[in-house]
């Protein structure tokens, strides 16, 4: 019996997740430093476009990136949300982890009506 990957994630407790409406991101915080963001979009249809996950170049390979999506994605799931995908890193993520695939929206994007 094989079992799906499961992201390895940083669980520091000074990691925190902020919100950013205003700039239409996630932010990745340790305690007072600022790690990286999520940018994202909300569409017409409610759904979300995750379209670029950036990392402080100081901080990048020790699994930032990774933590800050698997929160958001996380995020999303509790609360019924689908995403769309434009971001090359979280593409390549729901590869690795397919059990996050269900987060995807099957609806046509509503951008590319007309």
């Amino acid at each position: 019996m094989t079992t799906e990957p499961t992201p390895q994630i940083n669980n520091s407790p000074d990691l925190k997740v902020v919100p950013n409406h205003d700039a239409s991101r996630y932010e990745l915080w340790d305690g007072e430093q600022y790690i990286g963001f999520l940018g994202v979009e909300v569409l017409e249809d409610g759904t979300v476009d995750l379209q670029h996950t950036i990392i402080s170049e100081a901080f990048g390979r020790r699994g930032y990136a990774r933590t800050l999506v698997t929160r958001v994605l996380d995020d999303y799931r509790q609360r019924g949300l689908k995403v769309r995908v434009t971001c090359s890193y979280i593409q390549d993520y729901m590869r690795r982890f397919p059990s996050y695939r269900e987060l995807l929206a099957t609806t046509p994007d509503p951008r590319t009506r007309g």
